[in-house]
């Protein structure tokens, strides 16, 4: 493919040539494609489940949550990528953290920037990814919130990271509740079965 830089990469991703609904990745380097299936409840449910609760939320919040799909570009740390889910803020916006990047034919196909949070879903093939590799990357592109959820085990599994001078870390568990300073709300994520014993994900807000 060529892709040797982030400026190739992402060319590359917003044209035509790259695979539609298959999450691509340009971390520092190095060129990740999950060529995996969705996993319908461990990935896609518990994806939708966190993404419609800050949908909501978010427009209390004065801001936009952005769901999957979207390229979210940073040249200060070297990546550019596929989220699980984001939110920025209007005043992000407005104080041009994050930048609307338009195609070449029409509407608004990357963000470029700092978004206020961002939400990965880990998937067998994303373990490292989104537990190491992106703790780091966006931390250094200055994402004030990095949200990690995992429903592939009997119990969901939610770690919320915050920024800090030496990189993030993580908000203390009080009785399951995390406090988001970004939103000033506490989020507890628990795992049940469903009347057919199917994995269901609920994502409670105080």
């Amino acid at each position: 493919m060529g892709l040797s830089d982030l400026a190739s990469f992402r060319c590359w991703a917003t044209s035509a040539a790259s695979p539609e609904r298959i999450p691509v990745f340009y971390l520092s380097g190095e060129v990740w494609i999950d060529m995996s299936k969705e996993q319908l409840f461990s990935h896609n449910q518990l994806k939708l489940c966190v993404s419609m609760v800050l949908v909501s939320l978010s427009k209390q919040q004065r801001g936009r949550f952005i769901g999957d799909g979207m390229l979210l570009s940073n040249a200060a740390a070297n990546i550019s990528g596929n989220p699980d889910g984001m939110f920025v803020s209007n005043e992000s916006f407005r104080e041009k953290r994050v930048r609307l990047i338009e195609g070449a034919s029409s509407g608004c196909i990357e963000l470029e920037g700092s978004p206020d949070m961002v939400l990965e879903v880990v998937s067998d093939s994303s373990v490292v990814k989104d537990n190491q590799t992106l703790r780091d990357l966006y931390w250094k592109a200055g994402i004030p919130e990095y949200w990690i959820v995992d429903g592939r085990g009997d119990e969901a599994s939610f770690i919320m990271l915050k920024q800090t001078s030496r990189g993030y870390a993580a908000v203390r568990n009080v009785g399951g509740w995390l406090k988001s300073t970004l939103f000033g709300k506490s989020f507890r994520l628990t795992r049940r079965l469903d009347e057919l014993g199917h994995p269901d994900f609920v994502l409670d807000v105080k």
